[in-house]
Formats: C-alpha cells, structure tokens, sequence
C-alpha cells in the first residue's frame, strides 16, 4: 500500500517509521523546511536501537528506511491509497490541509487524522469525501506504544472501518474501537488526569517533584503526570483540555490557569527544553 503521512514531527515520523517498517511505502511530508531530513535521521536512529535490543531483526533496517520518501508538495500524495494527517492539533490547520488535498487525490483514496480529541465527524465534513475518512490515533511514540484507537464518523463506512483495521493489525498494533465523543478514550481519562496535577501544583498541595513520585510510587505511574505533560507537550495538553471544556460544557474539564501560563510564556516541555521541568543540564530540575 502506498501511504501518505501528512506532518513529520513527532506523531508523524512514528507513524512513517511503523509503516515503513510493516512495507508499506511512505510519502512523508511536511510544509517546515528541513523536518522531513530531520525525521528521517530520527527514524535510522530509532530503527537502530530497536535493532540493538533486539525488537527488530537488524537486516530490516535499511529496507524500512528505503520504504521512506520524502515529497515537497501535498501534490506528490496524489497516488496514495491511504493518507494520514498527523498535522498540530489545531482543527482550523487541519481543516485547511483537508481542502487543499481533496481535489489532488484520486477518488477511491482513504484519509485518516490522527487527531487526539477533535470531532472526526466534523473534520470529515470539511473533506469530499466523507465517507472515505477515519480517525487513526496512534498513541505517542508510535513505535513503543502497543496502542491504536480507531474512531468512525458518522459518515464513515464500512470498507473504510475495514481497510484502516486491517493496515493497524497489520502494524502490529491492538485496536480499540471508541466512538467520536471529545478526546476520545485514551485522553478523555488522561488528560483530565494532568490537568488535575497541575490545579495541585497550582493549589499549593505539592511541588512539582512531590507529585510525579507521589504518583510513580503510590500509584505505580512509569512516569509522573507532569512529567508525562512535558513529554506529550503542554500544548497539546492545553487543546485537548480546551476541546473537552467546549464539546461536553462541563466544568470539570476547565484547563488550570497554571497550564494556560506555562503555555503562554512558550515552556511546553520537553520539545522546548523547559516545561514542568528545565532540561538544559544533564539532570531535569523542577521549575516550581
């Protein structure tokens, strides 16, 4: 299957790496100059190490990575059979790829977002084709995480249900199926999660270091909640609390004031280097 992945940050260079390495061959592009070659050396990278634990067998590597091309234009994604948006989590931006691809792809092709808690109803509106569009949200990082949601609009059909199944089986991946409600299973529960660490933080309850160990100690969390909002990206964590503050108007889900601030003064975790955290010396230090 010749897939295209739409986005080459983070979610999208995982899910490039997962196809390519299931044989599927990847357009991957992204309208940033210069983070497509950056994904791609992400991605030899991440192959390797799967190879070096034994994850993978090692003559697979350069294969997947042969799997992958990069394009310069939604134009070149024109021949795919299956494209995955896996564009910022903003809907206008989404919305605006949609339109501009639409009419560049052949008839019989699938779109996929893989939107973590937008409307795949809504987004598939905004397409010409409606009944050909799913959401395929791949959990972060997609090589690691066992995890793939599969969420049907109202519109979408059952060769489509279909034909996304197979490819995710075919990844490897389990499959849950959640309906198309704000956020979806897996944040509807996580997310409200860190946010309610961060009204603890911001409530003076606990530091910052006290409520991740509280968490990985008392609760067996791998990770602490506001050191998992650093890695996931406080953005992202700020929109999807944003999107179910809005789609269900119930107040339990309004984002902390404290999360609003650290994102309007741009520290969004680790992708910025300073979050809940600073990660500008060998060690991450709590910055409250």
């Amino acid at each position: 299957m010749k897939v295209g992945v739409i986005g080459a940050g983070q979610m999208g260079s995982g899910i490039a790496h997962v196809a390519a390495l299931a044989s599927h061959d990847v357009l991957l592009f992204d309208h940033m100059p210069g983070v497509a070659e950056q994904a791609i050396t992400k991605i030899h990278a991440n192959l390797t190490r799967q190879a070096a634990r034994q994850k993978i067998v090692e003559t697979s590597v350069q294969p997947a990575l042969d799997h992958i091309n990069i394009v310069e234009g939604l134009a070149d994604l024109g021949d795919c059979d299956l494209i995955i948006e896996a564009a910022t989590e903003n809907e206008q931006v989404k919305i605006a790829i949609f339109e501009e691809l639409c009419p560049l792809l052949k008839p019989e092709a699938i779109l996929a977002t893989n939107t973590s808690s937008i409307s795949v109803t809504r987004l598939a509106a905004a397409t010409d084709r409606p009944e050909r569009f799913i959401g395929i949200h791949f959990m972060n990082p997609v090589p690691l995480m066992e995890l793939v949601e599969l969420i049907r609009g109202i519109a979408t059909d059952q060769a489509t249900y279909e034909m996304a199944h197979d490819f995710v089986q075919g990844l490897d991946k389990t499959i849950t199926n959640a309906e198309d409600f704000p956020a979806f299973i897996v944040n509807r529960l996580l997310i409200p999660m860190i946010n309610e660490a961060v009204y603890t933080l911001y409530e003076g309850v606990g530091t910052v270091q006290a409520i991740d160990t509280a968490m990985k100690l008392g609760a067996h969390h791998p990770m602490g909640p506001l050191e998992l909002a650093d890695f996931i990206g406080l953005d992202t964590c700020l929109s999807i609390m944003q999107v179910l503050y809005e789609g269900l108007a119930d107040t339990k889900y309004r984002p902390c004031p404290l999360l609003v601030k650290y994102v309007e003064a741009g520290w969004l975790g680790r992708k910025a280097g300073k979050g809940f955290y600073d990660y500008s010396g060998d060690v991450p230090v709590p910055t409250r």
